[in-house]
């Protein structure tokens, strides 16, 4: 540890209150400077803008879960982190509220270069005290975020009896038997708790889950194929998806070997921010160039460019034998030799959405209070999480929100600064209604 950069691990579940933690971590007088990587699961990125009052440079990862993504992002900026080690001691990585953090911490000990330059500090997992039952039971996420967690703050202790605390924490003790617990409010507690535990336990990590420490990735399938120059064509005839990433990259030989020194590779492209976008009939290179396939009805072709004689490696978001894709050459099929599955197990609850706002216009305060109550009244059970900032006319300062579900917190953000005055709004949940959000909101504009 004491040759590595720390890292700590902030996760739990939506509305748990990870920000309210990190703006402590970030504005009480520890001595250490520090680095955050943020990741999203809404529609626009506003986490940042939560953070008050903070001369960190905060780094955001906005593209879905940090879960399913995570090698290739985390590898690509803890790069750029580790190339400015002198202006920081600790590194703080905080996950949307719908991660699971085994992926997370599993890179730091599957990654040669991560395992050499950081050490995992802990998981800390924090627990709405009041809301967590609602989802205990039925989110994956919120019993993983408790299970891998060296310590857990039972927050938001104020809004339930000292009975039902007592019932949670034997609750999550029978999840969880190592972890440390404290109950908070607001998020208060020392901050030694967070930064200076000294060390991840891999062991009952493993316990959890025997296959820890084998990697996961964001693609399902990769295989190898023998490619003429010139000129051959993708083909599918079903749409699994509305979409797929898809990437071809050289490789040296046929070889098991060589597929799994490309898949290495495939992890970095596939969490690259520049994707091609291929909609049939348009080009697919075989350079290392990330793609995404826009799938139709019918059949679908791209042709697909051979810059030379060789062998190509392919790794897909699908097996192949979901869109009956297939590589054709002059007319006949190219198999791939060797081919591997990379399924990985974590799923997301698919009828968990979010809805993102963004709107210029001041708001009238009067009218926003009304939509707010009128929203929190009727859609409350609904809405896990909804989080932003807005504009209110008259107002020269940020207005940053907070809500889960029935409960709304709204304090002073400071001044807008250089910052453009806008209304930017998450929200994630259940049943969300796009259409009448945005058109709601729009009411309460000035």
């Amino acid at each position: 540890m004491s040759k590595r950069t720390p890292v700590t691990v902030l996760t739990g579940f939506l509305g748990a209150g990870k920000t309210t933690l990190m703006n402590r971590v970030l504005n009480e007088q520890h001595g250490q400077r520090i680095a955050v990587i943020e990741n999203e699961f809404g529609e626009i990125g506003i986490d940042h803008e939560l953070v008050i009052n903070a001369d960190e440079e905060i780094f955001e990862m906005n593209n879905g879960c940090i879960c399913c993504t995570v090698r290739g992002d985390l590898i690509r900026i803890m790069g750029s982190l580790m190339k400015r080690k002198d202006q920081f001691d600790h590194i703080l990585v905080e996950t949307t509220g719908l991660a699971d953090p085994g992926p997370v911490v599993q890179t730091f000990f599957v990654d040669d270069d991560m395992k050499e330059k950081l050490a995992v500090n802990a998981v800390v997992t924090l627990v709405d005290a009041k809301h967590i039952w609602e989802h205990i039971d039925d989110a994956d996420e919120a019993k993983e975020q408790i299970a891998f967690a060296d310590v857990i703050l039972l927050n938001k202790c104020d809004l339930v009896s000292p009975a039902d605390l007592d019932r949670l924490e034997a609750r999550i003790k029978a999840m969880n038997g190592v972890a440390k617990i404290h109950r908070t409010i607001n998020a208060e507690v020392e901050i030694s708790k967070i930064l200076e535990v000294g060390g991840f336990n891999l062991e009952h990590a493993i316990g959890v889950d025997p296959k820890f420490l084998e990697p996961e990735y964001p693609f399902e399938w990769g295989g190898n194929f023998q490619l003429p120059a010139g000129s051959a064509e993708l083909v599918a005839t079903q749409n699994p998806d509305p979409s797929m990433k898809l990437v071809f990259l050289p490789v040296s030989s046929g070889t098991e070997e060589d597929l799994a020194k490309a898949r290495e590779q495939a992890v970095r492209i596939f969490s690259s921010l520049e994707v091609t976008e291929a909609a049939p009939g348009v080009a697919v290179s075989c350079d290392a160039q990330l793609h995404e396939l826009m799938l139709t009805e019918g059949e679908m072709r791209w042709p697909l460019t051979v810059p030379e004689t060789g062998y190509y490696a392919a790794f897909t978001e699908h097996y192949p034998e979901e869109l009956d894709l297939k590589v054709i050459v002059s007319g006949s099929e190219v198999l791939a030799a060797p081919a591997a599955a990379y399924k990985p197990d974590h799923e997301h609850d698919e009828e968990v959405t979010s809805v993102g706002i963004e709107e210029s216009a001041d708001c009238d305060g009067q009218k926003l209070n009304a939509w707010l109550s009128a929203l929190l009244r009727d859609k409350g059970t609904d809405i896990f999480r909804m989080k932003g900032v807005f504009s209110v006319r008259g107002n020269p300062n940020r207005t940053v929100f907070q809500g889960v579900h029935m409960l709304l917190d709204a304090q002073d953000g400071g001044p807008w600064g250089s910052r453009t005055r806008k209304n930017s709004l998450v929200f994630i949940g259940r049943n969300l209604d796009r259409e009448e959000l945005n058109s709601s909101f729009r009411k309460c504009l000035a």
